[in-house]
């Protein structure tokens, strides 16, 4: 783990679980995996603190646990890769509302703040939730949150939690395990009624006590009734969701290529085969054009001889995007999700000329370098192997300037140099130098700077919260007044009076601070959209054969 990556933790863990929980992740990814003993020592934290942070963890499935043979003691483990998902949280959730709504988004909201919740549960959540936002009277029906729950299940946004295997003793140390086939079977639930809304505090005191007395009676023997969903758990799946952004990366990616219709057709490819294609695979099912035409959308009135022109459009294409892999039902026909990372990281930031095929440029890292070393990258990339002559002659740069921006390059390790020797000796003047493009170390220094840079954002964000905290809770405070006054039917005057207290130069000041909050918001969002790119084609050419 690199100190980018470690300092992006530290931070994602502190702002969504607080110092405790932070402490104790950063020292699982530090040093590996550890017992319990020596994560007390090296954090310093009390023992009470550390299980609870442990169990923070656990739940949200950043960390995994482990039973050490033939010592017996218990090794936790935290996920890195897990951990740098906490920034991919609202992406998630936003996902969810486009796909399903308000209800959708709340479900994926609930599962992810909790790590995971049981269906029961999470539908009464939402239905409270959507409740208070309605107009008086009115409340929403636990059945409706109960449909976008099975139609998240079906799509496989949200997947079954390992459990422990039944048997007739439970080990101290369980060891979770999940069944492919269950997956993502949603239990048959009758869940009548409408989502409550909230009370008094008054009332809310008699309900906890209620709730106590009715706990009591079940821990004694009571003859309360467990609900019917009990030990089946269940959390979001985000590789899904992962899924989901590539093919949208795949789709632009196209359309920016090639036409709307082109994109509409892959489009339609990767939603026949959404469910049915694992996230890691190197193409989706195959489909017969058949098939593709009669899934088309209704508003796309193409005839069945446009459609095979477009496919075999698509998959003479350079970049691959589409491949065919036989004659069958009109012709069969995949789309290539390895070749396809190519043409998206291209897509990504604008070609700057044609590129040879299968090869990204890397528009954000040239960028700091100019059009010039963006013409010599591009030299590499289609020649592969050049002199410093050769270059200097084919980008018609002088030789001075192509030297210095070729070390730059290499100083960056944007370009790698190849040493090719005569003789046995490797004098100087007998070998050969040449220049070549390493596109996976070029990915992941910039994967590496993009990692730093969301670290930077964050801190900087908190930073302007921490100057402005005085401001923001008078704010608070005010907006806290003002609500109670208009639940009690104030007059105008009276608020106008309360609002006042927050003085024109405050007003400014905090207009700006949320601003450049949102600023750095947005700035963050589209540094991880970069991110997932990057990642995902590191992946894809790892898996590569």
């Amino acid at each position: 783990m690199t100190q980018a990556e470690l300092r992006l933790c530290s931070l994602l863990l502190r702002e969504y679980f607080g110092e405790i929980v932070e402490k104790v992740g950063n020292s699982l990814l530090r040093t590996g995996p550890r017992p319990l003993r020596l994560l007390v020592g090296d954090t310093g934290l009390l023992p009470d603190q550390v299980k609870k942070a442990l169990c923070v963890l656990i739940q949200q499935g950043l960390v995994q646990f482990e039973l050490q043979q033939p010592r017996g003691w218990v090794q936790y483990e935290a996920q890195r890769q897990r951990v740098l998902r906490l920034l991919r949280y609202p992406r998630y959730i936003y996902t969810a509302k486009a796909l399903y709504g308000d209800p959708g988004e709340l479900l994926v909201e609930e599962l992810l703040l909790h790590g995971h919740l049981p269906m029961s549960a999470a539908v009464a959540r939402v239905a409270e939730r959507l409740t208070e936002t309605m107009e008086d009277g009115k409340s929403m029906d636990c059945s409706e949150v109960s449909n976008t729950f099975v139609l998240l299940a079906d799509t496989h946004f949200i997947q079954r939690c390992p459990q422990v295997p039944p048997s007739a003793k439970v080990p101290p140390v369980p060891a979770l395990a999940s069944c492919d086939r269950d997956m993502y079977l949603v239990p048959r639930l009758s869940l009548p009624g409408k989502g409550k809304r909230r009370r008094s505090c008054e009332e809310e005191e008699e309900e906890e006590e209620g709730e106590h007395r009715a706990k009591r009676q079940r821990q004694q023997g009571g003859s309360s009734e467990a609900p019917p969903d009990d030990g089946i758990y269940w959390q979001v799946n985000l590789e899904r969701f992962h899924q989901h952004f590539r093919d949208q990366a795949l789709v632009s990616a196209v359309a920016s290529r090639m036409d709307q219709t082109s994109s509409e057709v892959v489009r339609t490819m990767l939603r026949m085969s959404e469910v049915t294609t694992a996230s890691g695979a190197p193409h989706t099912q195959p489909l017969s054009s058949n098939e593709i035409f009669r899934s088309l959308p209704a508003g796309y009135n193409i005839g069945k001889a446009v459609l095979d022109q477009y496919l075999a459009l698509l998959a003479d294409d350079p970049l691959e995007f589409v491949g065919k892999s036989g004659d069958s039902g009109g012709g069969t026909y995949t789309v290539s999700i390895l070749g396809a990372f190519w043409g998206i990281l291209g897509h990504f930031g604008a070609f700057w000329g044609p590129l040879p095929r299968c090869h990204p440029h890397l528009p954000p890292l040239l960028g700091r370098f100019g059009s010039r070393c963006a013409r010599i990258f591009r030299l590499l990339l289609r020649k592969k192997h050049l002199e410093q002559k050769q270059v200097e002659d084919f980008a018609m740069i002088p030789a001075k300037e192509a030297k210095d921006m070729l070390y730059r390059m290499l100083s960056e390790n944007l370009v790698a140099l190849q040493e090719i020797p005569k003789t046995p000796d490797h004098a100087p003047s007998r070998t050969f130098y040449l220049y070549t493009v390493n596109v996976m170390a070029a990915a992941r220094m910039l994967l590496h700077r993009c990692y730093k840079s969301v670290a930077n954002l964050m801190e900087r964000r908190q930073h302007e919260m921490r100057e402005n905290k005085r401001l923001l809770e008078k704010s608070q405070r005010v907006e806290a007044i003002l609500a109670s006054m208009q639940a009690t039917g104030a007059e105008a005057a009276q608020l106008h009076e309360v609002e006042e207290m927050i003085t024109g130069p405050e007003r400014q000041q905090l207009e700006n601070l949320k601003r450049n909050v949102n600023k750095l918001d947005a700035s963050e969002n589209q540094v991880d959209e970069t991110i997932f790119v990057l990642e995902s084609f590191i992946e894809s050419t790892m898996k590569r054969p």
